[in-house]
Parts: C-alpha cells; sequence; structure tokens
C-alpha cells in the first residue's frame, strides 16, 4: 500500500462540481492499494502517517503531527483520496501501466477499511469517492510532499 502524503493549508476534493470532502491545515493522503495489500497494511500505513513528525514547532522544527500539529493538543485534518495512477509502472514504454493496482474492488475494500479505520482514531476525516473522476484543490504548506509504501 502506498501514498503521497502532501502537508497543506488548506484541501478540497469536488466530483461533479460538489465538494466531497475538505480540510483546512493538515495531511492531504492520496492513497493507492496494491495487488496483495491487506487490512495490516492499512493499519500500519495509517499508524505511520498519524505519528510522522512533519508539522513545524515554534522553532521551525518538523516536530508535531497531524495529530498535535500545534503542541497543544490540535488535530489537523486528513482529506484522504483514491489514487491508483501511484501504481503506475512506467519501466516498458511511455504508457503506464497499472497493473501493480489492486483489483477495483479490492481497492475500493481497502480504501473503505483505511477511513474507517482513521475516522476512529482521528475527528478530522474527509474523503474523496472512490472510482470517480475528481477535482482536487490544494495549498501545499512547505512545500512539504512525502511518498510512503508499506509492503504486506
Amino acid at each position: 500500500m502506498m501514498a503521497v502524503l502532501q502537508r497543506v493549508s488548506s484541501a478540497q476534493v469536488e466530483v461533479q462540481d460538489q465538494v466531497t470532502g475538505a480540510i483546512g491545515a493538515g495531511l492531504l493522503v492520496l492513497l493507492c492499494a496494491e495487488r496483495g495489500d491487506t487490512a495490516d497494511c492499512c493499519e500500519r500505513l495509517l499508524a505511520k502517517i498519524l505519528k510522522l513528525r512533519i508539522f513545524s514547532d515554534t522553532a521551525g522544527k518538523m516536530n508535531h503531527s497531524v495529530q498535535d500539529m500545534d503542541g497543544q493538543g490540535t488535530a489537523g485534518g486528513l482529506l484522504v483520496v483514491s489514487q491508483f495512477t501511484l501504481a503506475a509502472d512506467v519501466s516498458g514504454g511511455n504508457r503506464p501501466s497499472f497493473t501493480a493496482a489492486a483489483a477495483p474492488q479490492d481497492g475500493w475494500r481497502l480504501y473503505d477499511y483505511f477511513v474507517s479505520q482513521a475516522k476512529r482514531v482521528h475527528p478530522v476525516v474527509q474523503t474523496g469517492e472512490f472510482g470517480a473522476d475528481m477535482r482536487v484543490s490544494l495549498v501545499n504548506d512547505g512545500p512539504v510532499t512525502i511518498p510512503l509504501r508499506i509492503l504486506p
């Protein structure tokens, strides 16, 4: 399972000109399930995301996680967007292959599980719509963009 995290001042996702999810400061999580991924992969990736210290303290050092962005117990938002194209393989030419991505039904099940677990343990979780044509807008803060991968 893999994700690309973007530290944001704000982010939102729209489907058919309707906002399906929006956050203020926090993390935009572009999430991709790969073949062979399991619920355990979701749990380990979520744990890593929630504890990753990429928000600045008063000295400007990256010392706070999204769970405690300001060091005062204030949690930032998570905007979780499915992104199967993270599994793209372009080694064979110029047209990407997505064979490493989980099959759609498995991808949806793992995405749904990841989101439900995130909502269980984090106070601010918004989402896109799995499989939809989405428009994602964000203000990248830093910029800070971090790729993560959890292997089964």
